[in-house]
């Protein structure tokens, strides 16, 4: 089968993939779309450090195959979302719903590929950029029929990280202001959860023109090139700011920009070991800084809620899919996301 492999050096799509069966609470799971996530791309440039050879994406759609034992919520022929997060549904962390807080669900990549007798590693407990893999149960979500499966593709990560920041971490009330730095693929679902969550002032701020017309669409209520505008229109400054990009200087530019009692939340990626300094003085005004780890989700709960938003209308899906790309074109969908010409691409098997 093919699949996009990525050795330490460049990655390459094969064609003789393989994949094993799925074993007990397991799910194997047809891959028809996957989208192409920053994240992919800073595994290539070692921003994320993973162990090669391995099977890169982590947010797709498709339709399941095949069940292990245990399994009960989802049977062959049922279309999923998949997350990331396989975790464990039994340690201290899960039990008070906070799943992506689970150890058993950070840092232990499997190894259920194999190229041409070589194990490969699995990418985020996912590896979307193959025609098959195998998943563990609690991170196959049904989703209705429809959705588009290239639409519902997005749903495992760049809105369950973007959405659920705004909903589950930041918690944005009615009547607040959002300043989102950033409006990339991430950056859009912010917005749209903050429209969602009602906020009344939503800043979008990117260096990108052309990412105004989006960013409208999305629910932003003002566009700038710069963060240095944003006290034109919040004068006091605002109730929260997402940096999405990952750079540091942005991270100091967040805090900033916060009101007295606002709260700056960290999406973007930054490499493992960078700095970021502020003034601890101004955080005596209770401003709070607040890491986030993928929308803080409750994935089986949320991508749910996610669908049933769609279906209403009030959450965009389509829309962030710029362009399709059969995975032989990987390459250009790679070029295409890292010089921000779309919001997300999608690959298609």
């Amino acid at each position: 089968m093919r699949g996009v492999v990525f050795d330490g050096s460049r990655p390459r799509v094969v064609d003789d993939l393989e994949v094993r069966a799925p074993g007990p609470g397991e799910v194997l799971v047809a891959v028809a779309a996957a989208g192409l996530c920053h994240s992919d791309l800073s595994v290539l440039d070692g921003t994320i450090p993973f162990p090669v050879p391995v099977v890169l994406g982590h947010e797709g759609a498709g339709v399941v195959e095949e069940v292990g034992s245990g399994v009960r919520h989802v049977a062959p022929g049922d279309h999923v979302a998949l997350s990331t997060l396989a975790n464990c549904g039994a340690c201290a962390d899960c039990d008070r719903g906070r799943p992506t807080m689970c150890r058993a669900a950070i840092g232990r990549p499997g190894r259920p590929f194999s190229l041409g007798g070589e194990p490969l590693y699995q990418f985020a407990a996912n590896s979307s950029f193959a025609e098959r893999t195998v998943v563990k149960a609690v991170q196959a979500v049904r989703i209705p029929r429809g959705i588009p499966l290239t639409s519902a593709a997005v749903l495992g990560c760049g809105v369950l990280t973007g959405v659920g920041a705004v909903l589950n971490r930041a918690k944005v009330g009615h009547g607040e202001s959002v300043v989102v730095i950033g409006v990339g693929g991430i950056g859009l679902n912010v917005i749209q959860g903050a429209r969602i969550a009602g906020a009344t002032t939503i800043v979008a701020v990117d260096t990108n023109a052309a990412k105004e017309a989006p960013a409208r669409t999305f629910g932003a209520t003002h566009f700038l090139d710069s963060t240095t505008q944003v006290k034109e229109v919040l004068s006091t400054g605002a109730d929260h700011v997402f940096e999405c990009v990952g750079h540091t200087g942005l991270v100091r530019q967040a805090v900033d920009l916060l009101d007295r009692g606002g709260q700056a939340v960290l999406l973007g990626m930054t490499p493992p070991k960078a700095e970021a300094s502020f003034l601890p003085a101004s955080m005596f005004l209770d401003k709070s800084i607040l890491g986030c780890r993928y929308g803080s989700s409750r994935p089986q709960r949320d991508i749910a809620l996610y669908a049933e938003l769609y279906g209403r209308g009030a959450l965009l899906l389509d829309e962030l899919v710029t362009e399709t790309y059969p995975v032989a074109e990987f390459t250009r969908a790679a070029d295409d996301a890292h010089h921000g010409r779309v919001a997300r691409g999608v690959l298609t098997f």
